[in-house]
């Protein structure tokens, strides 16, 4: 027997298997999420091109788009959310800090009953919360105007208003989500560390230093979240304007959302509706890669 011949013969390479286990696993989600989400959202797209108007409808890539632009309508809803999220989530998160400093506090008691007593308003369902609102801001027999009436201050029309109307719904927005964002800053504060704060008083930095040097500074990864979060949440905007003020009066308190389900679901124009969809999430997507940058652009 030569050499070569006793030598081991090399075996052939085995061919990788695919295992579809995995994928099978997988399969019920991805098939919920291509069905439920990823269609929805392409379809809506496609619409937004779509004359829906016509009978048959019709491609017509300029016609949402182009109406979108000359609608006053629209553009009242848009300056109507911008106000809201201009005046109202800068004021809730500036509550929203200072309650989360609080529920930290050594000085503060009871911390357990007063965090679920400012978590509890987002635990009530909208339309019962929307409907102690109507009852609270009533103009004839509400608790609010009866305060001021003891007073001696004038009533206010408040759901039958512009101005007042406006108010009402920063005022709903502020009391329900003030509490969740308290909670969130909180749980960034209970992360900072404490021997932090123990140098900047041996340094001699009062209570005021140490916060614009060690817990805004830290805490901004967690305030960046929640400014985020409610800048996209008041773009999305429907259920208070149309639960508290129907959208009155007169289009006072319409936002984009409310104006665009009349749009869709009053109207039927779901191309029109696709297009004011896109421009929510485009706005939302803009806002938000703004803020990252301007707020979490920079180390803290």
């Amino acid at each position: 027997m030569t050499t070569e011949s006793a030598r081991p013969i090399a075996p052939a390479p085995r061919r990788r298997r695919i295992r579809w286990a995995p994928y099978l696993f997988l399969a019920p989600f991805l098939g919920a999420f291509a069905i439920f989400w990823a269609w929805p959202i392409a379809y809506s797209l496609f619409l937004s091109f779509v004359n829906t108007r016509s009978r048959p409808w019709t491609f017509d890539p300029g016609f949402n788009w182009g109406r979108l632009v000359q609608d006053g309508a629209f553009w009242d809803a848009f300056g109507n959310t911008m106000l809201i999220l201009a005046v109202q989530v800068p004021l809730m998160l500036t509550l929203a800090v200072l309650l989360a400093l609080a529920f930290d506090s050594d000085l503060l008691h009871l911390k357990g009953f007063y965090r679920f007593a400012f978590f509890a308003p987002l635990v009530l369902g909208a339309v019962p919360y929307s409907a102690v609102f109507r009852l609270i801001f009533n103009a004839d027999f509400g608790v609010l105007n009866y305060g001021l009436a003891s007073l001696g201050l004038p009533s206010v029309r408040w759901l039958f208003e512009s101005t007042p109307a406006l108010v009402t719904i920063m005022i709903a927005l502020t009391w329900r989500w003030t509490g969740y964002n308290a909670i969130i800053l909180l749980s960034g504060l209970q992360s900072i560390p404490r021997s932090l704060y123990e140098a900047a008083r041996m340094d001699g930095a009062n209570a005021w230093q140490q916060f614009w040097g060690i817990t805004l500074p830290l805490l901004r990864p967690v305030l960046l979240f929640t400014f985020v979060l409610s800048t996209i949440g008041t773009l999305q905007l429907f259920t208070e304007p149309w639960l508290i003020t129907n959208t009155g009066p007169g289009g006072a308190t319409e936002t984009l959302v409310t104006y665009l389900y009349k749009q869709g679901f009053r109207s039927f124009n779901f191309g029109y509706a696709s297009a004011i969809a896109y421009t929510v999430a485009i706005t939302a997507a803009l806002f938000s890669l703004i803020q990252i940058r301007l707020v979490g652009g920079r180390e803290a």
